[in-house]
């Protein structure tokens, strides 16, 4: 019983894990990856941070969801940030859409750089597609996990979470920043402790998901992957206890028994 039970227990673990962020602070990104620019070219990633310290952003450019919002709040934050963009720091949006194309990202980022509220150097904030499966790898490597899900009608959409990483000039990952919204001197201490290389913790905030979009309803359709996650978390806490408790009761009756045989 005891058996089924772990078993049950490592099988929710697992699935509760399945979208969201699973931090991975301190570890290295390999800079030879690479992607492709808005112009159709490759570029490593290497090349993309040109040593300095690197916010990214994993989103894809036809989301109707939460993308937008997070996007047009980097614009507004970087507006803000007080410090020398393309010189402190740099800029990446990765899409991590299938099929998306860099004429995508073109537009993508010109949408983007309009809606920041001053003079921005453009160069510090380029906009990318994937070369392969770079963009999956990059995911995965950043800990950033989503599903795919097509609809009825063919349409494809994905259930992802919002959240920035921020990256040291040697590729290691220092800090997230969870959630759409984000503020401007938050964001400046965690570039300057990437620059630094200095992994801090991450700012407990919500973490949002962007739900599929329905175009027949013309509304967003409730997941039940998030609410199923978090009940399986509280199984699994609720089956740990269990089986602490029932592992400690069996062990004092083997030991009032072997008392007794004494």
């Amino acid at each position: 019983m005891r058996k089924i039970l772990m078993l049950v227990l490592i099988t929710l673990s697992v699935q509760a894990a399945q979208i969201g962020v699973n931090e991975k602070l301190g570890d290295m990104i390999p800079l030879d990856m690479t992607f492709i620019n808005e112009k159709g070219e490759k570029v490593t990633l290497e090349k993309m941070m040109d040593g300095k310290p690197t916010m990214l952003s994993l989103n894809y450019y036809r989301c109707s969801g939460i993308c937008n919002a997070q996007l047009a709040d980097m614009a507004e934050m970087l507006g803000k940030l007080d410090l020398a963009e393309n010189t402190d720091y740099k800029v990446i949006t990765v899409s991590f859409g299938e099929g998306e194309t860099p004429a995508l990202a073109k537009a993508k980022r010109e949408t983007m750089l309009k809606a920041i509220p001053r003079d921005f150097v453009h160069d510090a904030w380029h906009f990318y597609v994937s070369d392969g499966n770079s963009s999956a790898q990059l995911a995965q490597k950043v800990g950033f996990t989503y599903k795919k899900e097509v609809s009825k009608a063919g349409v494809v959409d994905y259930i992802h979470p919002g959240t920035l990483v921020m990256l040291s000039p040697q590729g290691k990952i220092t800090r997230y920043l969870n959630g759409i919204a984000q503020l401007p001197f938050d964001v400046k201490m965690a570039l300057m402790e990437a620059g630094e290389g200095k992994v801090g913790p991450t700012i407990a905030k919500k973490l949002l998901f962007c739900f599929a979009y329905d175009p027949k309803g013309k509304t967003y359709v409730f997941k039940w992957e998030k609410i199923t996650g978090i009940v399986m978390t509280l199984i699994m806490f609720g089956f740990f206890f269990y089986l602490v408790k029932t592992t400690k009761r069996e062990d004092d009756q083997i030991n009032h028994q072997n008392k007794g045989d004494d």
